[in-house]
Order: C-alpha cells, then structure tokens, then sequence
C-alpha cells in the first residue's frame, strides 16, 4: 500500500506541467551557478597569479632589503566561489612587516563594488530562495487540494490507514522533486573539471557536504508545506500562509537577529582603538625623541657610528613596539570578546529560522563563514615569524620598524648587487580540513535535521485528525 502511494505522487507531481517549467527553471539556474562559480574561481586565479608576480617584479632592482616591500595574498578557493559567504567582504592583500600589526585590504567588493550590489549566483542562494520555493509550490496543497478535487475521499474509500497515506504523501513528494534535482547538481559539478578547476578529495567532499544540507533545508520547507496543508482547508489560505511564513524564515528573521544582538552587545568602535593607539605613538615617539639626545657614539668612524646609531634605534623600536603591542592586545581582545557574543547571540537567535541554519551550516563546510578573516590572519601572522627571520638573516639583524635606518651613501662602484626577491619564503595557506569544515556545521546540520523531524512529525499526527470528508 505504501509503496502504491508512493508510486501515484511520483506519477502526478513529475507528470505535470507545472513540474516540467519549475524544474527546468530550477535546473537552468542550478547550472548557471556552478558555472559562475567556475568563472569566478579562474578569474580569481588569474588576479591572484598576477598579485604574486607583480609583487616580485616591483622588488627587481633593489639592492637593499630594507628597501623591500612584500605582500602575501590570499589564493582562492574552489569551493568558496560555490557559496561565496563572507570570502569576497575580506581582505585579501597583506603587507608583511618583520613585526608589527598586520592589516588585510583590498576585498574583491573593494575592487569591484557593482558585485557587492547584487551579490553573487551560487548555491547557497539557489537553495535559500529558489528551491524553498520550489518545495512550497508542489507542497502547499499536498492534503487540502486533494480534499478540494474530491481525490483524498475516493482515496479513502479503500481501507488506506491514515499513517500509510501521510508517509506515502511526503515519501513520495520528496522522492519526486528532490531526485530530479540531482541531475543539474551532477551536471554542474561535472562542468568543474571540465573548466579546469582544481577540486581535491576535500573539495569534493565539502561540496557533498552542501548538497546534503540543501536537501535537508529543501525538506524543511517541504514538510512544513504538507503541514500546514493539513491545518488548513483551502490550498489558497495555506498557500497565503506558506508565503508569510517564508518571508520570516528567509528576510525577517536573520536580519531582525542581527540587528537585535548588534543593539544588546556593545562592541568597541575600531576608531576608539585608532584613537587610543595613536595618543600612546605620540607619546612614545616624544620620548623617544628626548631619548634621542643622550645617544653618545663610543668612536668617531662614521661608519661605526652610524650602525650604533641604527642599533640603538632598533632597541628603541622594540621598546616601542612592545609597548603598542600590549595596548593593541588589550583593546583588539575587548573588542573580539564584544564580536563574539554578538556573532553567538545573532546567531543563536537567527537558528530560529532553517534559512539561517542552512546559511551557517554550507559556509562553515565552504570555508567562508565569518572564521574565514581570522583563519587567514593566523596564517599570516605565522608566515610573519618565517618572513622576520628570513629578514634578519638579510639585514644583519635589522628590522623596519616604522621609524628610520640611517645609510651612509657610497659611489656607485660600491653599490651592492640586487637583492634576488625568490629567496623570499613562499605564502602557504592552508584552507580547513574537511573534519574541521564539518564539525564547524555539524551544530547547524543537526538542527536542519530536527527542523524536518518536527515538521514531520507535525503533519502525521495533524493527518490523523485531519477530516477526510
């Protein structure tokens, strides 16, 4: 029995018109988003490839490596040009100093703010809008539009126990519309090799990962469609309903989250932390300056005084730095303590809503939620270690500092060679595994999945006292 109600919603929901236009729209969609997705990664790759040379080619010719200014860039990601989230908002292009603080810019909406108008076409908004549509028109009127066409009496007219039927119902809905789906997705991901993007087994991974939680987010609105048909007894009052409750779950709730826990949790300003940071430079460079004036050189060789004199600059940019450092570390931990329980609280509250569950859960598993920045940044500030090393082996010791290096200028026969900018240590950055991706999601993708037990669970035993007359 079941299986033969299984077999008729499979027969009427793909047999119609209605499923031929949606899917093929749907389809057409799902498919020009892998291949935007494609374009975007290689575009990305090619600005990425030129950064890198372009950053070496400005360093030719310079003979001195305190003349160096180095740049590492942040390299794309296939996956990340599938569900975008916060990858193009970032920064990308960080100056590397011997120590310091390091700052990202030059975000792809910074170079290119038309895309931050509309945004991106990937996954992540083909599932959010375009198949949560999908789900609500074939399943608004999966009960009462029977019950309005005279099909659910003459169903139960056989002896079709009411459990059977639901199970069937939704079984078979899901079965009917998510299946075919499959077929865009396959396709999609087969234009990835095709178009030369370099997918790895992590990368594969993360991208079933996705899929996965968009077939649980397309459940939620699907059995929460056959609910409210089964609360209802007219297709167009359930209809009306479903479109109300969508526009909350997609538009209202999210913001309305964010915008609740950005007045609850006050988060130090970035220019109360630029002000604080430069009335403490001022200071020190004014006692420095005081200091300055009982150097004493310990010999008359001018060469010999002027590397006493870089020396003691050093010791007194160390000095310095330390004490920019403690402030920094102070005021940057307060305001990542705000950020943090403002991201927990909007984030918890906007969970209220299987959109943002969703949104969460596939960029956590992308890579580009907001850990994204910080990730990078730690990379960065690991690489800085490398790269002040590799620096003082080249200087003698010497860093720059923000301050200056005194040279005492020769003539041209005793100019040195240039420096070759090779022999600088290569930017690797590491994307998070797919164990890390998915533990990250693992919260989000839970509740997905309690999101469609409790729908479910909702239009069974709704079904059961549903009248069938």
């Amino acid at each position: 029995m079941l299986r033969t109600i299984i077999e008729k919603e499979l027969r009427d929901i793909i047999g119609s018109t209605k499923f031929a236009v949606t899917f093929g729209v749907c389809a057409l969609l799902i498919i020009l988003a892998f291949y935007v997705g494609a374009r975007n990664y290689q575009v990305s790759r090619v600005q990425h490839d030129a950064a890198v040379a372009e950053n070496l080619r400005q360093m030719e010719g310079i003979t001195d490596w305190m003349m160096v200014e180095h740049h590492v860039f942040m390299p794309p990601n296939p996956v990340s040009s599938l569900v975008t989230g916060i990858s193009n908002d970032i920064g990308r292009n960080v100056e590397i100093h011997g120590r310091g603080e390091l700052t990202a810019e030059d975000s792809r909406f910074n170079d290119d703010p038309i895309f931050a108008v509309f945004r991106f076409l990937d996954l992540d908004f083909i599932f959010q809008v375009i198949l949560s549509l999908f789900a609500i028109l074939f399943a608004y009127n999966a009960i009462n539009g029977e019950k309005e066409q005279g099909t659910l009496r003459l169903a139960f007219a056989n002896s079709i126990p009411k459990d059977t039927f639901i199970l069937g119902k939704l079984i078979g809905s899901f079965l009917a519309l998510a299946l075919p789906l499959l077929i865009p997705i396959l396709l999609g991901s087969l234009l990835l090799p095709l178009m030369g993007i370099p997918m790895d087994g992590n990368d594969w991974q993360k991208l079933a990962l996705i899929i996965l939680a968009g077939f649980l987010y397309f459940g939620v609105f699907l059995t929460l469609s056959t609910w409210v048909s089964t609360l209802t007894h007219r297709s167009a009052n359930s209809f009306l309903l479903m479109l109300i409750l969508w526009m909350f779950a997609v538009l209202i709730i999210p913001r309305t989250a964010v915008l609740l826990a950005g007045r609850a949790v006050d988060v130090l300003p970035v220019d109360e932390i630029a002000t604080q940071k430069s009335r403490l430079m001022s200071q020190l460079w004014e006692e420095d300056r005081k200091t300055m004036k009982d150097f004493k050189p310990s010999t008359e060789d001018v060469q010999k005084v002027l590397d006493e004199f870089n020396r003691f600059m050093q010791d007194q940019a160390e000095e310095r730095q330390k004490k920019m450092q403690a402030l920094s570390g102070k005021l940057y931990e307060q305001r990542r303590n705000g950020q943090l329980q403002q991201q927990q609280l909007s984030f918890w509250l906007a969970r209220l809503s299987p959109t943002a569950a969703f949104s969460l859960a596939s960029m956590n598993l992308a890579g580009t939620s907001l850990s994204l920045k910080e990730h990078y940044m730690d990379a960065v500030k690991s690489y800085q270690q490398t790269y002040s090393n590799f620096f003082k082996e080249k200087t003698g010791g010497m860093l720059k500092s923000g301050g200056f290096i005194m040279r005492r200028m020769g003539g041209e026969e005793n100019q040195p060679p240039p420096i070759d900018p090779t022999e600088i240590p290569a930017f690797e950055y590491r994307r998070p595994t797919i164990g890390a991706s998915l533990g990250a999601a693992m919260g989000d993708l839970g509740l997905l999945t309690l999101f469609n037990l409790i729908f479910f669970a909702g239009a069974f035993v709704s079904f059961l006292k549903y009248d069938v007359r």
